[in-house]
């Protein structure tokens, strides 16, 4: 009797063993061509909720809200979520943010614009709690940060070269441009190389100021500088060294029928394609990158980050050109210009094997 009580319970054991094996855990996977292995990747892993700070400087206009689109869309793509901070354009609250951001452990911060000496002190902090740091557009070089730039050297040549083209290389000019921040300085650089090889191209006016009211404030700046130069040929051409200085000059152009002068700005958006596609309009061209794949490209870098991935210190983003006569006659969006324009959106930059399986996850 005891010898069959022990069969039994032998049986029993393998019948089990058999049912946890059919319907039981299969063998991790091995991570091939760069791949994360499966607790570290996709919605279901490791990467579920991920919470993403996005620190912003200022978030004005429809380029920082397409940024921002592009932010979330990439990191809800890998299963986690973006709280955006935003100082509007006083770096004290800025730095306040951070420390914010790092109180609330979060996994990985974005930062865009600012200062070293605002965030300086809140990104070393935010590294010793061995949370991930990536940049946008600021000047920032503590070790271990990764900062994207647009190229901006690049697009104020791409923009000056054809304002120059198109006015036969003599005229007066007005520079629209503010300093302050690391875009803009590297965009002065290029422009004063411009002034010193065209010595037959006078700025005769320079303004601007970044502020909550961006466009309109240009506008009414510009408004009075028409004023100064009433007559056709005192002003041939308009640089903009941002898009929403562009906005607030064709405004003050184009209500004042000075339809003479032509505006050259740097970057794009949704609203400002409108504005270049439109023919009454003195803005005709910009160089830029997509802000939505800015947006995207810093997300990829950040989970880089996360994962323990090495980064690169400083990624430059390609920009394009952008002129009204590559464009349509109907209106497009942002999301139909690479159909017209070469090498817009869609930028595989940061892009990883392994962070592409991660999405399909």
């Amino acid at each position: 009797m005891k010898r069959w009580k022990q069969s039994i319970a032998l049986m029993f054991v393998l019948i089990l063993a058999i049912g946890l094996a059919a319907c039981g855990a299969k063998p991790e996977a091995t991570p091939q061509n760069g791949a994360a292995p499966a607790d570290n990747a996709g919605a279901g892993g490791a990467f579920a909720n991920k919470k993403i700070a996005l620190i912003m400087q200022i978030n004005l206009g429809t380029f920082s809200a397409q940024y921002i689109e592009g932010v979330k869309e990439q990191t809800e793509k890998l299963g986690g979520k973006v709280t955006v901070f935003t100082a509007d354009g006083d770096l004290a609250k800025m730095s306040s943010n951070l420390d914010a951001a790092i109180n609330q452990k979060f996994d990985a911060i974005l930062i865009d614009h600012g200062t070293a000496e605002a965030l300086d002190a809140g990104i070393k902090k935010a590294l010793e709690r061995k949370i991930p740091v990536v940049a946008f557009d600021a000047d920032i070089k503590t070790a271990g940060v990764t900062v994207l730039e647009q190229g901006d050297q690049k697009m104020a040549e791409m923009t000056l070269d054809k304002l120059s083209k198109d006015i036969g290389g003599k005229g007066n000019i007005v520079k629209i441009w503010v300093a302050g921040f690391a875009p803009m300085e590297r965009r002065q650089v290029a422009y004063k190389d411009f002034l010193d090889k065209n010595k037959d191209i006078k700025e005769i006016a320079a303004f601007g100021a970044a502020s909550q009211n961006t466009a309109l404030d240009t506008q009414s700046q510009m408004e009075a500088i028409l004023k100064k130069y009433p007559n056709k040929g005192d002003i041939t051409a308009v640089w903009a060294a941002w898009d929403e200085f562009a906005k607030g000059a064709a405004r003050a152009i184009q209500q004042a029928g000075r339809t003479e002068i032509k505006i050259y700005g740097i970057d794009m958006s949704d609203e400002d394609l409108q504005m270049i596609q439109d023919p009454k309009n003195p803005w005709v061209a910009s160089a830029a990158v997509d802000p939505k794949d800015i947006g995207r490209i810093q997300v990829r870098y950040a989970y880089q980050k996360i994962k323990g991935d090495q980064t690169p210190d400083k990624v430059v983003l390609d920009p394009v050109f952008v002129s009204r006569d590559q464009l349509p006659t109907t209106q497009i969006s942002t999301a139909q210009l690479s159909e017209h324009v070469k090498g817009w959106g869609n930028s595989q930059q940061g892009y990883t094997d392994w962070l592409k399986q991660a999405e399909k996850k």
